[in-house]
């Protein structure tokens, strides 16, 4: 089949949008940030409008630079952030609630208390922290007036993107983002009444759930490259991520060292039980085959860290300064940085913890600093892996990595060395883009399966353990170090 897939990744900033031919290579893309609000201290919100007239703004200019006929529009999205809007009208009822707003966590501390920690574990496969959409659904109806009656839609992005680009025609979801509403039971693969009752969300305004691979609708004469076009994917960004780094086999997993770390394992079709200090999600269902589910462990801060070295301390002036820096040093002397800036996420999932700088001397400087901020990028994925090996039965076989901070080679030999597992980079580092487009273009026949997926996967650079290196005095500081940043706040 020829002709291209769009491929839409609706971000935390923004939105590209990018158009993939036959070959799994990107041949155009464009992409346009949106505007960040923080009207309190530890809330960030988004306008969905302007995401929606974002998004437009990237289709418009990708469609002036390909002219082959579309098959299938895939879409990957940043996946706890929750609209809320009017279904007659297509008006949002209130700002988007980002997944890093931090507003409900003392309705997850109510919740907890209150004893619904295992039933949300044990359905959701999830823990009980305001990152997660349920409570934001909730804090929408109870503190923001948004009316429940039949006119009223809730949704993650995907949904409000497909919503718009049908024409308001459809109001659906796909299981890798509804997994991460605290509202959505990973066995039946559905909104659970129970879960919706004890969050306090009607289960009318929730989606219904289609596969991830499947057509959702049609696009309508608004869209830029025409009416009629098949959306045929959708699956949350760290899910596209594992999809398009080909990580199909039990023990397969990824990272992405984004602002925040994703380790996402892939453990096959078979529901673990509940698994101390991480996450199981859907990562995927496919066209006739049923869930296949993942482990994740969500580090909050990775990329930011480096952002902080750079605007908050002036350390540097542009990320890529900072491998430069830090090879200055051949250790950092002792300095050990526990990047808790907005908390510890998995497997500790303290939000009272707090960022830690140990070890300072007067021999300390800006080169040590900078080489303890790569350990604990990781270190931190360490801790992920270490719970994952300790609880499941698949264990991490490799680690494929993309993201930012994936471009330092010193970062990715430490990672390699720290797991004891090779740790591969591909070539094409828009992983989230690529799973959205496969997932979608696999719906509509321009790729005959997850093979094709495997077999344009290529490449760039591997990294082997070095058995001379000490896995363990570093790591064991580490330890202590996380030690002294939990429960600070």
């Amino acid at each position: 089949m020829s002709g291209i897939v769009i491929a839409i990744d609706a971000g935390t900033t923004g939105i590209r949008s990018a158009a993939v031919d036959e070959s799994g290579q990107i041949i155009s893309f464009v992409y346009r940030e949106f505007t960040q609000h923080f009207p309190q201290p530890g809330w960030v919100e988004h306008d969905p409008a302007e995401i929606w007239a974002t998004t437009m703004e990237t289709l418009t200019e990708l469609r002036s630079t390909v002219d082959q006929p579309v098959a299938a529009i895939g879409i990957t999205n940043q996946r706890e952030t929750v609209v809320a809007w009017n279904r007659s009208t297509g008006e949002p009822l209130h700002n988007a609630i980002v997944w890093q707003d931090r507003r409900t966590a003392s309705v997850c501390q109510d919740l907890t208390e209150a004893g619904h920690l295992d039933l949300i574990r044990t359905r959701t496969g999830l823990v009980l922290d305001p990152y997660f959409s349920g409570t934001k659904f909730a804090w929408l109806f109870a503190e923001a007036g948004v009316p429940d009656t039949p006119d009223t839609a809730l949704g993650t992005i995907d949904t409000w993107l497909i919503y718009k680009l049908t024409g308001g025609k459809v109001h659906v979801t796909e299981p890798s983002n509804a997994s991460r509403t605290l509202l959505f039971d990973i066995d039946d693969l559905s909104f659970n009444d129970e879960l919706c009752d004890v969050l306090g969300v009607p289960k009318h305004t929730l989606p219904e759930v289609s596969t991830t691979s499947g057509r959702f609708g049609e696009t309508t004469d608004e869209f830029p490259f025409g009416a009629g076009i098949p959306i045929s994917g959708a699956a949350g960004d760290q899910q596209a991520a594992l999809f398009g780094q080909a990580c199909f086999a039990p023990g397969d997993a990824k990272n992405t060292y984004g602002t925040g770390s994703f380790v996402l394992m892939n453990l096959g079709t078979t529901r673990p039980a509940p698994t101390e200090g991480l996450l199981t999600s859907v990562a995927w269902t496919l066209p006739g085959q049923g869930a296949t589910y993942c482990a994740e462990g969500a580090i909050f801060v990775t990329g930011a860290a480096v952002q902080w070295l750079r605007d908050g301390l002036g350390i540097i002036d542009t990320a890529a300064e900072l491998e430069p820096l830090a090879l200055q040093c051949d250790d950092t002397g002792g300095v050990m940085f526990v990047p808790a800036l907005t908390g510890l996420g998995s497997p500790w999932w303290d939000p009272n913890a707090r960022g830690t700088i140990l070890g300072l001397t007067r021999g300390s400087g800006r080169a040590e600093i900078a080489r303890a901020t790569i350990e604990a990028m990781v270190y931190q994925t360490r801790d992920v892996v270490e719970a994952m090996g300790a609880s499941a039965a698949t264990t991490i076989s490799r680690l494929r990595v993309d993201g930012g901070a994936s471009v330092m080679d010193l970062m990715l030999q430490m990672q390699s060395d720290q797991l004891g597992v090779p740790v591969e980079r591909p070539v094409n580092q828009q992983t989230t883009v690529m799973g959205a487009a496969y997932l979608a273009g696999i719906a509509e026949g321009f790729w005959s399966s997850a093979d094709d997926v495997s077999r344009a996967w290529e490449l760039e650079a591997a990294f082997t353990p070095d058995t001379t290196v000490d896995r363990t005095a570093g790591y064991h500081q580490w330890k202590r170090a996380i030690e002294r940043s939990l429960d600070w706040a």
